[in-house]
């Protein structure tokens, strides 16, 4: 039987690891932990790392700590927080719950879109300051109208399966995916300016990497047709803030609904909690309260695969781990 520890932040740790905790125990001995902090005398002989939010950095010291180390799992999103060059030189196997958290970003993505199409937040804010009915503005609605995907991982495929029901046109900008692959999603894929000068909705799910920090330029965003609406679930980082806030100054008629913004929170008095056309959620597309079971699901089956031999199926590369949000 393999040998485990808990090194994550404790809060999370009954939503996550709770409901498979009785699975996760027949694979393996819990020797340490939930703890916030890796204990270097209690870890010698640990051989697998069970994380998730709060994991610990996994540095030269830590690994050191960690001798007899097999396995990470790491319940969440992106790893590029917590790998090191260190890390990779070891060769150790380190599973990322990142399609399970897809999940609920694609369906909280899916119905911003809907209620953008519908321009309902903006009736809702309007509502809100008169402290009366507000008056109906034109909305797109969903037949015929065009929403863009900014990039295509599994989020972004996520979203264009949920919306191949609707009657809306998919468009997507993904240097990295080809059209043949991306047709029977019901996706055309298209360049930048494009996506962003004739979409109703821009659904950004591109990672942060150094190329893509400031994609979303003042430009783009001030190129969007009359109307049109931008949502980000993906980093704030990505978008070109201060430019965004301009347009939407200059532009009362388009509107952003931002799960993500750079800083996060933004600064108290910020112009994205004043500006009328612009709501800004606390980062909670990903997976909240009982979703976070699904994380712990994925990373326990996959400790059940190495446990008996079996492949991995959620093993990040080096490159593969770079390229998530």
């Amino acid at each position: 039987m393999l040998t485990a520890a808990f090194v994550l932040n404790p809060d999370v740790f009954d939503d996550v690891y709770g409901p498979c905790l009785d699975r996760l125990r027949r694979f393996a001995r819990v020797a340490y932990g939930p703890a916030a902090k890796p204990d270097p005398d209690l870890m010698s002989g640990v051989e697998v790392l069970c994380t998730s939010w709060g994991a610990p950095v996994l540095d030269r010291a830590t690994l050191d700590a960690l001798p007899q180390l097999k396995l990470v799992l790491y319940a969440a999103g992106s790893v590029r927080a917590i790998v090191t060059p260190e890390f990779w030189e070891r060769d150790i196997p380190i599973v990322s719950a990142y399609r399970a958290n897809a999940l609920p970003v694609a369906e909280f993505t899916f119905a911003q879109i809907v209620y953008a199409l519908k321009q309902g937040w903006r009736h809702v804010l309007m509502a809100r300051e008169r402290r009366a009915a507000a008056d109906r503005v034109a909305a797109a609605g969903t037949y015929g109208s065009r929403v863009g995907l900014l990039s295509l991982g599994a989020i972004g495929r996520l979203v264009a399966s949920r919306l191949a029901p609707l009657d809306v046109e998919v468009i997507a900008h993904d240097p990295f995916a080809d059209q043949r692959e991306v047709a029977p999603l019901g996706v055309r894929l298209v360049g930048l300016d494009e996506l962003f000068g004739t979409s109703d909705v821009v659904s950004v799910h591109t990672p942060l990497l150094p190329e893509t920090r400031g994609l979303v330029s003042r430009e783009l965003v001030a190129s969007m047709r009359f109307g049109a609406t931008l949502v980000n679930t993906s980093r704030g980082a990505v978008i070109d803030e201060p430019g965004l806030v301009e347009v939407l100054a200059e532009r009362p008629d388009l509107f952003a609904v931002l799960d993500v913004t750079a800083p996060e929170p933004p600064p108290v008095g910020s112009p994205l909690f004043t500006l009328p056309n612009v709501v800004v959620t606390p980062h909670i597309a990903g997976s909240l309260g009982a979703e976070r079971g699904r994380l712990g699901d994925l990373v326990v089956a996959e400790l059940e695969r190495f446990a008996t031999g079996q492949p991995l199926e959620h093993a990040l590369t080096r490159e593969a781990a770079e390229r998530l949000a």
